[in-house]
């Protein structure tokens, strides 16, 4: 062979190379239509896989749809939900109980679909020797009350995938780190709300849900009218010691007041100075 056809070959080795690697680079969603292998390994790790909801799901005899970029048709959700209601509230768990592939379409099952939904055995309380009631099959989660199916559109076939793939595709609506429902509210305050319920503190525009998850329920709340204006103070703390006044007013905290309180002493706040004391 000659200089020419040396050339050539290396040329021909060179391109194919670059397919290679180019092949290797691509996304899986690229590579082409999703394999039965691929299909087989979906359906195996995603059955029976259980999630928190991360928004309001209606339950709907038809799929709903959810877009690739996790977008959702809200109008056809809506719909579903003012006829059916909730299949899952925030927060709530969900098991996918079926993986379908049909032509575009993607379908999810929760929950054995709109037949199905939390079992009789969740509500079933049983009692033991210590008149300690549990919830047989109960969780920190709360299952959710109803079932449901969930359609990913595509605008071809349905590419190559593993289950990771699907995952981060459902994840606007599902976490599947189970996460609580107090956590997946904490995420969608604002990052003041979210530093100060973290470091257990309080701050002054919280409402009453973001005072218990960072302070928990306080030991005494008390009730005032003044000038027309109801205000409600939250007490951690009781006598001798620190003690911490958290004051509401239309559910929202305007005041924090840090203060000791000594030994058989009635915990209270600093009087008023324009108040008359012998009234």
């Amino acid at each position: 062979m000659g200089l020419s056809g040396s050339i050539h070959r290396k040329r021909r080795l060179r391109a194919l190379f670059v397919v290679l690697i180019a092949a290797i680079a691509l996304p899986a969603s690229t590579q082409g239509k999703i394999s039965e292998t691929e299909r087989a390994e979906i359906i195996r790790e995603m059955m029976a896989e259980h999630g928190t909801a991360k928004i309001l799901i209606p339950r709907s005899k038809r799929a709903l749809d959810l877009r690739t970029d996790g977008t959702h048709d809200e109008d056809g959700w809506g719909d579903a939900l003012d006829k059916f209601g909730p299949a899952a509230r925030v927060g709530d768990m969900v098991e996918i109980t079926k993986v379908e592939f049909k032509g575009q379409r993607l379908v999810i099952e929760l929950n054995h679909g709109i037949k199905g939904g939390r079992k009789w055995w969740h509500r079933v309380q049983v009692s033991g020797t210590r008149n300690q009631g549990t919830m047989l099959g109960s969780t920190a989660d709360v299952h959710a009350p109803g079932g449901t199916k969930i359609a990913v559109l595509y605008d071809e076939d349905i590419p190559s995938m593993q289950a990771d793939e699907l995952r981060a595709l459902l994840e606007p609506v599902l976490d599947f780190e189970r996460r609580s429902a107090a956590e997946l509210y904490v995420e969608k305050l604002p990052e003041e709300f979210q530093v100060a319920i973290k470091e257990k503190t309080v701050i002054e525009g919280m409402d009453r849900d973001m005072v218990l998850l960072a302070k928990d329920r306080p030991d005494r709340k008390v009730r005032d009218l003044k000038d027309g204006i109801e205000t409600e103070d939250w007490i951690y703390g009781v006598p001798p010691g620190d003690v911490i006044f958290v004051t509401f007013e239309d559910g929202t905290v305007i005041n924090i007041k840090e203060t000791y309180a000594n030994i058989g002493g009635q915990v209270k706040r600093d009087p008023d100075p324009n108040e008359d004391p012998n009234n």
